[in-house]
């Protein structure tokens, strides 16, 4: 399955695994590892990772597809399984395709990408940002099930110069159908699937409003979540999937209805997801460095803690700078550090050495506001930053933690 999108909601300032990645002009820098299991490589600069999960399902993959070599190929005896594991890599090869459409796609649209992740159940592209316009959502989302019908066209093309009988045609045909069953799988109109954003394209286009898109699509997803929960066992139980009900074990119907239920909760909490990271994109521009700033005072690096917070007192600031001779900021002082000092040592202690150094990261313009604030942010995490007016005139200090609790109000406001 596969769940291309938004990695999750954004952390300003709090040692994010990862900034922003690809191209995207103007983003933060990358740390080296954003994590997520085992590395494998960098294709295009992105690293993909095998979460510990897949190990589970490719011994499951292993398993179950031995069994039906023993019915269609008895004579391999035991070497069944080791044709059985090549299936499962093969299969999730072709998965690391269909993501690596969605990545391509997004780095050709500026988009940064944090990693692909081939897990439980498929695969992640990670895509951190937004699309700008619903042709570009829909052409994201869309060539990753493109890729994986292309796929199923690529080993039907061979399967027809071997016989069925033998190993390359069963693992011919099994990756052409299984190639099939992942476009289609995909192509489903609901969030958090590819055929999800594509809806969630068609009704942004149409509506003007990519909220209102969002909506409609994991609305969507939540009703295929109900669907899987309650078709996928009947549909096996029935013998629409090819079984006979009579050849159907206790085991085998207790096995697919844990399938489905996890689909289904996939399903249904990847699309609850995608409407709390649309709620808080549409309130994105409300988080401004101007209005979550607090007001500071400018101390010398030698005046005592309890002289710079009586200033501070007297001028209703919640901060301090230190500066230098010239009145140039060179350390803004830590409100951790602050707490951390008792009442009675605090005439003896000098902001100096609860200050921490200003680099150029930690310099942030008034103006900032949305993304450009978060990027800013995530590029150099602090738990304070220096705001500055476009003079360079100190505008004041803000507060990791502030910013925290706007996203919290963010999220809390109802969606227009």
């Amino acid at each position: 399955m596969d769940e291309s999108g938004d990695s999750g909601r954004p952390q300003p300032g709090a040692g994010d695994k990862d900034p922003g990645t690809g191209p995207d002009k103007g983003s933060p820098r990358r740390p080296a590892d954003p994590g997520g299991g085992l590395l494998m490589g960098r294709p295009f600069g992105v690293p993909v990772y095998v979460a510990p999960s897949w190990f589970v399902v490719a011994a499951l993959i292993t398993w179950v597809f031995g069994g039906q070599l023993d019915r269609v190929l008895p004579e391999l005896g035991g070497a069944r399984y080791l044709v059985a594991l090549f299936f499962a890599i093969a299969f999730y090869a072709s998965v690391l395709v269909h993501e690596l459409a969605h990545t391509v796609a997004a780095l050709r649209y500026k988009l940064p990408v944090r990693r692909i992740q081939l897990q439980f159940f498929g695969g992640v592209s990670e895509i951190e940002k937004e699309t700008e316009t619903p042709g570009r959502e829909f052409v994201l989302a869309f060539v990753g099930p493109l890729l994986s019908l292309v796929l199923g066209g690529v080993f039907y093309i061979p399967l027809q110069f071997v016989e069925a009988g033998t190993v390359p045609g069963v693992l011919l045909a099994g990756l052409m159908v299984s190639n099939l069953i992942v476009a289609a799988f995909n192509l489903l109109p609901g969030l958090p699937l590819d055929g999800g954003r594509m809806l969630r394209a068609v009704v942004w286009k149409i509506t003007g409003k990519p909220m209102s898109g969002t909506i409609a699509a994991a609305w969507v997803g939540r009703g295929l979540a109900v669907t899987v929960l309650i078709g996928l066992p009947l549909l096996t139980h029935t013998g629409a999937l090819g079984n006979a009900t009579s050849e159907i074990s206790g085991v085998e119907t207790v096995t697919d209805a844990l399938l489905a239920a996890i689909l289904a909760g996939i399903i249904w909490t990847g699309a609850g997801n995608s409407l709390r990271m649309a709620r808080l994109r549409e309130h994105l521009p409300d988080l401004r460095a101007r209005t979550l700033t607090r007001r500071a005072v400018p101390v010398e690096s030698a005046t005592p803690l309890s002289e710079a917070l009586r200033r501070a007192n007297e001028a209703g600031a919640r901060a301090l700078v230190v500066v230098d001779g010239q009145g140039s900021p060179k350390g803004v002082v830590r409100e951790a550090a602050i707490a951390s000092v008792p009442e009675h040592r605090r005439p003896w202690v000098a902001v100096s050495g609860l200050a921490q150094d200003i680099t150029d990261g930690m310099r942030v313009p008034a103006e900032l506001a949305g993304e450009a604030l978060l990027d800013r942010l995530k590029a150099t995490p602090a738990t304070e930053y220096l705001v500055v007016e476009e003079t360079g005139e100190i505008y004041g200090v803000l507060s990791t933690a502030d910013v925290e609790r706007a996203f919290v109000k963010a999220m809390a406001r109802p969606s227009a």
